[in-house]
């Protein structure tokens, strides 16, 4: 007799899975299969290819004078000292200095609230205003000499650093405002309207919850417009015809003359301005990557 249990089908066995640490590993990223030759190679080539130059610089600014040896042995400081005290070095340090940081903060203050108009306000000619912006960056700055000398000789500014200050900042603020407004864009807009709530005004939200957040956009303009500032050489030469008011990449034009070139003053004035660069990127490299990857994710 056959019973009903007997009658029941059995359910099917589920089906059998690897375990997973049997299952095949595809984690591996593409990069981890390159041989690592491939990788150092190039960038060997690259390393050598860029501190050849540097290493010249170095040899005709330690070597003595005359000396045709590729080690900087005995190694002097003579042009370091000819160009610093015989050649105004040291009135050119200070001046580029007072332009750089006088330009570094016009430019960020002004791009700090253009920058805060452009991103929390609309209005009507808002895109045209942004199209002009970043329309200016196509104009080279040798097109606008003649009407900005007219300009700065009319407001007796000529031959003051004031003017190339004002120059510089003016040429730096289209790009600053336009990485300011993608920066605050980034801010949630309701931070500030908790503060609102809160009893802040405008002003004092912006300085209390906005701007402490902003400071690696700050850094990232601020650095940049200080180095265009610093190295910048056709607003010096054109404005400026004191030599005392001279600023440093001037300064090294003045090393070289039709007859003859000075090597090694010319290679420690090129190093004189190229160490505050290479200090002040060195401290702020993190924040500069940040500021600039921050600003760029809305626009």
């Amino acid at each position: 007799m056959i019973t009903k249990e007997a009658t029941e089908v059995a359910p099917a066995p589920a089906p059998v899975t690897p375990a997973a640490d049997q299952r095949p590993r595809t984690s591996h990223r593409a990069w981890d299969e390159v041989p690592r030759w491939q990788i150092y190679v190039p960038l060997s080539i690259y390393l050598i290819f860029t501190l050849i130059p540097f290493y010249w610089i170095l040899l005709f600014a330690l070597r003595p004078a005359g000396s045709t040896s590729l080690v900087p042995w005995p190694m002097t400081f003579e042009h370091f000292e000819k160009v610093w005290n015989e050649r105004d070095f040291g009135i050119y340090f200070q001046n580029s200095v007072l332009t750089g940081v006088a330009t570094l903060l016009l430019t960020t203050l002004v791009a700090l609230t253009g920058g805060y108009a452009l991103a929390r306000f609309d209005f009507k000619i808002k895109r045209g205003f942004m199209l002009a912006l970043l329309c200016t960056q196509f104009v080279p700055g040798a097109l606008l000499l003649v009407p900005l000398f007219q300009i700065f000789a009319e407001l007796k500014m000529i031959n003051s650093l004031g003017s190339v200050i004002i120059a510089e900042t003016v040429f730096q603020l289209p790009l600053s405002m336009i990485l300011i407004s993608g920066f605050i864009r980034n801010v949630p807009y309701s931070l500030e309207e908790a503060a609102w709530v809160d009893g802040c005004g405008r002003l004092t939200a912006f300085r209390i919850v906005v701007l402490p957040l902003l400071r690696p956009g700050l850094i990232a303009v601020g650095s940049f417009a200080f180095v265009h500032a610093w190295n910048h050489f056709l607003f010096a030469l054109m404005f400026l015809s004191d030599q005392t008011k001279q600023t440093i990449p001037v300064g090294l034009n003045t090393l070289m003359s039709a007859d003859s070139v000075d090597l090694g003053a010319l290679a420690a004035g090129g190093i004189i301005a190229a160490v505050p660069v290479v200090i002040v990127f060195a401290f702020i490299q993190k924040w500069l990557i940040t500021g600039f990857s921050a600003g760029a994710v809305k626009g």
